[in-house]
């Protein structure tokens, strides 16, 4: 393995020979040289591996991608800065589907798997609803101002909204009409996601502030202790039983992951701390892509690192340089994730079990 300084900056012609593989197209390989093993002041171990010669598939977008999401084991969605929705085979490489319709930047994409449908919030002030397997044309048009956050329940047949002016919308999506209204001062909604096989809403906030919202009703279940920093990003465990949140930050202040009990103590569990930029995004790995119950997060530091859930260790960390800010992050497969960015698209990343746990890269677009 290769070893090299923690404090190596990566010379323009690395940054070059990065920026004339984005162009050359479908399938072109190219080769990342990042590799560096140190031990942290606070005693942490970071560890990055060599990546192996990844391909560069046809880009999805030609700006800025906001948000990433699996529709099902082949294809993921994405939106961005291009004010398009995007449905993409990753395994293959090919753009299945392109929606156009938003005026503005897409911020957020939710998709309902069993259904073949998603919604697309944006700078527009609009969520549309889309179907793979119907002409390009939104299906529903929900009016949500200022939306910052959407998400669908598994059946497609609600949607809730979280807005920059406070509130959270529940909509029925048949219908169009908004069912339920809940507003709380300074709340400002970063991210929304329900709890499995209830009826409940986890809700992330600039205010610094983690949510339990119940649908029945649409009324404040829970309140977790208040961070110190704004929190980014949410997401629920499969069985239900656990949330993990992140947060924003600078120059390693802030800047962590959280893992909250979802049960009856619903206390802080654990924290995650080593990115240096804001977290801006944070997935539960399934079992088949970690031997040890395993996190995710992938940061505006251009990282992407792998903890350990039960003791906090950072296990492995993945560098794109040249990716900018990475904006969100998404489980493809069992043994895959998928990883947005600012400056070169979606990154197709693979787990690799055979010397331990490591990620690489294996495609971009």
């Amino acid at each position: 393995m290769l070893l090299l300084r923690c404090h190596l900056k990566h010379t323009p012609l690395s940054q070059a020979s990065c920026g004339l593989c984005a162009i050359m197209g479908k399938l072109q390989s190219k080769l990342k040289h990042s590799s560096y093993k140190y031990s942290r002041p606070d005693g942490i171990m970071e560890e990055r591996i060599q990546t192996k010669a990844s391909q560069e598939y046809s880009p999805a977008h030609v700006d800025a991608v906001s948000a990433v999401a699996a529709l099902n084991s082949d294809l993921c969605v994405s939106g961005g800065k291009d004010k398009t929705v995007v449905a993409y085979n990753w395994k293959t490489g090919n753009m299945v589907k392109r929606f156009k319709g938003h005026e503005r930047e897409i911020t957020k994409v939710a998709c309902s798997p069993r259904s073949g449908q998603f919604f697309s919030a944006s700078r527009d002030r609009r969520v549309l609803m889309w179907d793979l397997h119907e002409a390009s044309q939104p299906r529903q048009q929900l009016p949500a101002p200022w939306v910052s956050s959407c998400f669908a329940s598994k059946d497609a047949s609600q949607l809730c909204t979280g807005s920059r002016d406070n509130a959270l919308l529940l909509w029925d999506v048949g219908t169009g009409r908004c069912v339920e209204r809940a507003s709380v001062s300074r709340n400002l909604v970063t991210h929304l996601c329900w709890v499995p096989n209830e009826p409940y809403i986890l809700q992330s906030s600039e205010d610094k502030t983690i949510r339990l919202w119940d649908s029945r009703g649409l009324q404040v279940a829970h309140m977790f202790p208040t961070k110190q920093h704004i929190q980014t990003y949410c997401e629920v465990s499969m069985d239900g039983h656990k949330c993990i949140s992140c947060s924003n930050g600078f120059g390693g202040e802030g800047c962590e992951a959280t893992l909250w009990d979802l049960r009856q103590t619903r206390n802080r569990i654990r924290e995650y701390k080593g990115h240096f930029q804001t977290v801006a995004s944070c997935v539960f790995l399934p079992r088949t892509l970690a031997l040890v119950p395993a996190i995710a997060t992938s940061s505006h530091d251009s990282k992407v690192k792998i903890w350990n859930q039960d003791t906090g260790a950072c296990l492995f960390t993945l560098s794109l340089d040249g990716s900018g800010p990475l904006t969100s992050l998404a489980v493809g497969d069992p043994i895959s994730l998928l990883c947005a960015s600012f400056n070169r698209g979606i990154h197709l990343l693979r787990v690799d079990h055979s010397r331990g746990l490591e990620l690489e890269e294996v495609a971009a677009f």
